[in-house]
């Protein structure tokens, strides 16, 4: 009964305590959250596989099984950061939108670049001319610019019409709107390569779903075959939206003020 009486005599559980068990408790839901459906759910029991090994061999006596596992153990994560190198960025993205860290967003495009891009959409949707417009939000796609052709210009339907013009230098890629201005156009995109993408989608569709998955980035879709004009945040895809819905939706979605909370929820649809 000794260590029943030990196991009673436990010091008494503080606040901190209670706040550290919740913080640790956070931290692992959202891990699961993060890794669920991928994967990285196979590496999470492989490694718990070794883990719980490692403390049998302890148990056992095996000497040569934990000293394998011991010196494997530096190995394996430097592995698992070159294996895993798009879902660890994809998480460290998932934390950074977090609302603690809204008050650090930058001021966002006005009404008027919005309107501006509203009515770009509406009209390339009408004569059937693929665009694929990208807006930058908190996360920064410094990477993605650097890749395109530099602009540096104010937001207008004339600007945004000329890039998408076919036969122009500029019509493949996507166009990056940082603020009120077009950073850069003819920009590639990463294509998603997710199985749960309709095989029913171009390039276009692809390229934004791909990049939204990574960061926190707003991407506007021209369908080039049906006219249609996809939303897509998230690495979810909204299509057949209408310019008033699409207004409203970038209204939410990019304001100008600074807010600790979280934008309304955009209205999704599967993409399988």
């Amino acid at each position: 009964m000794t260590w029943l009486t030990e196991l009673l005599r436990r010091p008494t559980i503080a606040w901190w305590d209670l706040l550290d068990i919740a913080i640790v408790s956070f931290l692992i839901y959202e891990l699961l959250l993060l890794i669920r459906g991928t994967r990285a759910v196979q590496m999470a029991l492989t490694g718990g596989f070794l883990i719980g090994l490692f403390f049998l061999s302890r148990w056992l006596g095996l000497e040569t099984v934990n000293w394998v596992i011991r010196n494997l153990a530096t190995y394996v994560v430097f592995a698992i950061i070159v294996l895993f190198q798009s879902d660890i960025r994809r998480a460290m993205a998932h934390f950074g939108r977090a609302p603690l860290f809204r008050y650090f967003e930058r001021v966002q495009s006005t009404d008027e670049t919005i309107e501006e891009l509203v009515t770009t959409a509406t009209n390339l949707a009408s004569r059937k001319i693929g665009a694929i417009i990208v807006i930058e939000r908190q996360i920064g796609l410094r990477n993605y610019i650097e890749g395109g052709i530099p602009l540096d210009a104010m937001v207008t339907y004339d600007l945004m019409a000329s890039i998408f013009l076919p036969g122009s230098p500029l019509h493949d890629g996507a166009a990056i709107i940082q603020g009120d201005r077009v950073a850069a156009a003819a920009c590639f995109l990463p294509l998603s390569v997710s199985p749960k993408v309709s095989r029913e989608l171009g390039t276009r569709h692809r390229a934004a779903i791909g990049l939204t998955e990574e960061n926190d980035a707003v991407a506007v879709v021209v369908s080039e075959e049906t006219g249609s004009i996809s939303l897509v945040l998230d690495g979810d895809l909204q299509r057949g939206i209408s310019s008033d819905a699409l207004r409203t939706e970038l209204r939410s979605l990019i304001s100008r003020r600074r807010r600790m909370r979280l934008p309304r929820a955009l209205v999704r649809t599967p993409v399988n």
